[in-house]
Order: structure tokens, then C-alpha cells, then sequence
């Protein structure tokens, strides 16, 4: 065939080379290592596949004959995830604004992102156990586990994402003689919206699943329910928490899409 030529060697895109050989063995010699100090075996491995039968088998069928306990943990979560998301998309909006530096000095971004960086160095079940001392037991500390966990993630991401516009509108909005709201306002959130609405999205879901585990802590919502549940071994009652958890990912999913489509 025309334009093929056989005797042309293709170049190998993964070169062997002693730098290669030395961080394949390093990887390996390590994972070795870990495997024997945490006394990790298939035996353990073997007993815990007994163990998790006779786990499922206790949790099968599941018991919903307490409905009423489980609809309140699971709107209490629904709450929590629903206020802690608005108010966290809300302030991420601000402070994406603020960390972005082809919109602010260096003097306002630079804090703002270390702020940024904090807000995503801790797990939320941490910062929920912190906001548990400080405000004691409830919704609230898990509305602000949630809230702080939010910035942490959409605020990265829309600093981001402000960087990476095309700065043609932002220099004709600014010719107008237009202010900086107006500049925000017409040039810069036309640009970022869709891709926003799409980090809201999956940040609405990802803590409808946080307000889940917050509350194992004692922030509120639906772990709390499961984590008495697992204190008293009443594991068929652990098994229709985790279905109805199951469900409301599934509907967050389900909902996220079709937010998705629309913008």
C-alpha cells in the first residue's frame, strides 16, 4: 500500500534505560517491605473472607421495621449535604475569584490559595471531629465539616478554571469603561459557568455521601443511626442503612446528570 514503508523501525515509546530498572526494583523491594511490616498474609486474608460470611449472613434480610429512625437520620444527612453545599459553593465562588491570579495580585491570591490548600489537607471525618469539640454534638458541626471540605475542592477548581480563559473578553469589556463587577459579571462567568455547575454538581453528590460518614463522628445525619447500629450488633438494621445510603448516591447520581445536561 502506498505510503507505508516496512523497512522504516518504529521507535519504542517505553526505552529501557538503568534509571527505569532501578525505580521498577525500588517500587517492587518496597511493596515487599510494607507486605511484611504490616503483617499482611493470605491466611488473614482467608479468616476475613469467613468472617465477612458470617457477617453477610447476620445482616440478611435487612430489618426496615424502624422506617421512622431511618427516614429522620436520612433527611437530617439530606439536609446537612444540601445547606453545607450552597453556603461551600457560595463562599468558593468569592474565594476562586480571589485565588486566580490573572485577576488579582499575587499580594491577594498567594493567601487565598494557602487558605485553599488548608481548607483541602484534612479528611472531613478530622475536620468533623474538630468541629464536634468546638461546637459540640449535631447538624452544626456537620454543616461546617461539609462547608470547609467544599472550598477545599470547588474553590481549586474554579481559581482554575478562571486561569485558563481567554482574556480577548475581558479586554474588550474593560475598553468599555466597564467596572469590575461588569468585567466578572460579562466576561469572566460566561466563560467559566458551565464547567461550574458541573464542579457544584459533583460536589452537591460527594457530600451527600460526606454527610453519611460525618456524623459516625458525631456531626449529624444518617452515621450516626449506623454507627449505633454497629455498637449494638444489630447488623440487619446496618444492612437497610447502608441499602437506603445506596439509594440516595444513586439518586444524587441520577440528579447530577441531568443538571449536567441542561447546562
Amino acid at each position: 500500500m502506498a505510503g507505508l514503508n516496512p523497512s522504516v523501525d518504529v521507535e519504542n515509546p517505553f526505552k529501557s534505560s538503568w534509571v527505569n530498572r532501578v525505580c521498577i526494583f525500588g517500587i517492587i523491594a518496597y511493596l515487599f517491605y510494607s507486605f511484611s511490616s504490616l503483617n499482611l498474609s493470605v491466611e488473614r486474608l482467608i479468616v476475613g473472607f469467613g468472617e465477612s460470611e458470617r457477617l453477610l449472613s447476620r445482616m440478611f434480610p435487612p430489618d426496615f421495621s424502624r422506617s421512622s429512625l431511618l427516614l429522620s437520620g436520612l433527611a437530617e444527612s439530606l439536609q446537612i449535604a444540601i445547606i453545607s453545599s450552597f453556603f461551600g459553593i457560595l463562599i468558593s465562588l468569592f474565594l476562586g475569584l480571589l485565588a486566580a491570579r490573572n485577576m488579582m495580585p499575587s499580594i491577594v491570591s498567594t493567601p487565598v490559595r494557602g487558605f485553599i490548600a488548608l481548607c483541602r489537607s484534612f479528611h472531613p471525618v478530622i475536620i468533623a471531629i474538630l468541629f464536634v469539640k468546638a461546637v459540640g454534638f449535631g447538624a452544626l458541626a456537620g454543616i461546617l465539616t461539609l462547608v470547609f471540605a467544599s472550598i477545599g475542592f470547588i474553590a481549586k477548581l474554579f481559581a482554575e478554571a478562571i486561569e485558563e480563559i481567554s482574556f480577548k473578553q475581558v479586554e474588550a469589556i474593560r475598553a468599555t469603561g466597564a467596572n469590575f463587577i461588569s468585567v466578572i459579571l460579562f466576561a469572566v462567568m460566561p466563560q467559566v459557568f458551565t464547567r461550574f455547575i458541573g464542579f457544584a454538581s459533583y460536589q452537591l453528590d460527594s457530600n451527600l455521601r460526606n454527610s453519611t460518614m460525618v456524623g459516625i463522628v458525631g456531626a449529624g445525619g444518617l452515621g450516626g443511626t449506623l454507627f449505633s447500629a454497629f455498637q449494638r450488633f444489630d447488623y440487619d438494621f446496618v444492612a437497610a442503612i447502608l441499602i437506603t445510603i445506596i439509594v440516595l448516591i444513586l439518586v444524587g447520581e441520577f440528579l447530577s446528570n441531568i443538571v449536567r445536561r441542561i447546562f
